[in-house]
């Protein structure tokens, strides 16, 4: 898994809208970025960094954007919030329903703290760049300690006996700590709402992921689908409850979307 992914750099673009079709994922964004919360406790945080996933809801949604957000493709973005909105309810939830009762939640659990070790380089990077050493530091004593006394990251030891907690960061922050705007907003199929800058920090987060150099394609993409089947298992009744007390879903998603981003960018 050392050698550079087959992909070549012409057909990138192509190959990552289809990994962000299938990933679990930084929503387009960070909220990929958060540990499933269990019904016997929370676990803690960290993936992929790549985006924001429109059904990784730990954090509550507010009514209300603090300023105007830039939606010049708004006709699109609609119509994809309800593309996602059926692709989740005919497809995705019925095979993480089915999962689910198949495969006990501890099991799914630890399956979560596997895939989310394996993006520490993400996490640990993205901070590096911000000038946070600390949380850098961090994020490598958490790999270290949960690849090792963990067995390869499906045990999470450093946040339990050693008090470590996950720093998630991704380029969309990155980008944004720099004071890169975020652009229009952006519905991604799947992932839900994004931005022009979180979109683009999805391409070197791709990079160090460690799931991109599987050299096989459709291994790779079975790879993160089963990591989103997973993940979604582990949070069905989030996204139905937000949907339930939305007047209007798609505003909703979006200016909670860039709340949240924000929010992430000042921390």
């Amino acid at each position: 898994m050392t050698s550079l992914p087959r992909t070549t750099p012409a057909r990138l673009p192509v190959f990552l809208a289809i990994l962000v079709l299938l990933s679990g994922g930084c929503a387009a964004h960070p909220a990929a970025v958060h540990e499933p919360v269990s019904a016997t406790g929370p676990e803690v945080s960290s993936l992929a960094a790549v985006g924001g996933d429109p059904f990784a809801l730990e954090e509550e949604f507010t009514a209300g954007a603090t300023e105007p957000v830039s939606d010049p493709l708004i006709g699109y973005n609609r119509l994809m919030t309800q593309v996602n909105d059926k692709i989740y309810f005919w497809l995705l939830k019925p095979v993480a329903q089915g999962y689910r009762a198949v495969v006990p939640e501890g099991a799914r659990l630890a399956v979560g703290r596997f895939f989310r070790n394996l993006l520490m380089p993400v996490r640990f990077a993205n901070n590096l760049l911000q000038l946070k050493p600390k949380r850098a530091g961090t994020e490598l004593a958490r790999f270290l300690v949960n690849t090792t006394v963990g067995v390869l990251g499906f045990g999470d030891p450093a946040a339990n006996r050693f008090g470590l907690q996950a720093y998630p960061e991704d380029f969309g922050q990155t980008l944004g700590h720099y004071g890169v705007g975020s652009g229009f907003h952006l519905v991604l199929p799947l992932l839900g709402p994004s931005n022009l800058r979180d979109t683009l920090g999805l391409i070197p987060d791709y990079f160090l992921d460690p799931v991109s150099y599987i050299e096989e394609t459709d291994v790779q993409l079975a790879v993160r689908a089963y990591d989103r089947v997973n993940y979604t298992s582990l949070h069905i009744g989030e996204y139905e409850s937000l949907k339930k007390d939305a007047v209007d879903l798609y505003t909703f998603l979006r200016d909670g979307y860039e709340q949240r981003r924000n929010k992430q960018i000042e921390e």
